[in-house]
């Protein structure tokens, strides 16, 4: 198992939008296509609160790469991330990192 963080930094005043169109939107199009979620978190102490931090759980890359690739081409999210975005972008960037746990790590 390997474990994909995404960043998102929301745009001043945008976060609201932004975790409302993942609870509304993003999280059933990803059941439909297999993509399994390990958590979402916002900052409290520290860093950004316009942060937006989760991460994503895969078998392997290839796993990766195909489901993302179905994800980013469904229809729905194209019209529904087009549509959440009509009144300007909700993200003024985004991080990823990929990470692969220890031996001994407690989640694997």
């Amino acid at each position: 198992m390997i474990y994909e963080q995404r960043i998102y930094h929301a745009m001043p005043g945008r976060m609201p939008d932004l975790l409302s169109r993942f609870e509304q939107v993003t999280l059933a199009i990803w059941a439909r296509h297999g993509i399994r979620q390990a958590g979402f978190w916002t900052v409290v102490v520290g860093g950004s609160s316009h942060d937006l931090i989760y991460l994503l759980a895969w078998e392997s890359m290839a796993e990766r790469e195909q489901k993302w690739k179905a994800f980013l081409a469904d229809p729905e999210w194209v019209e529904k991330f087009r549509k959440s975005e009509e009144n300007g972008p909700l993200i003024s960037s985004f991080s990823n990192a990929f990470w692969a746990p220890t031996a001994f790590s407690a989640v694997r």
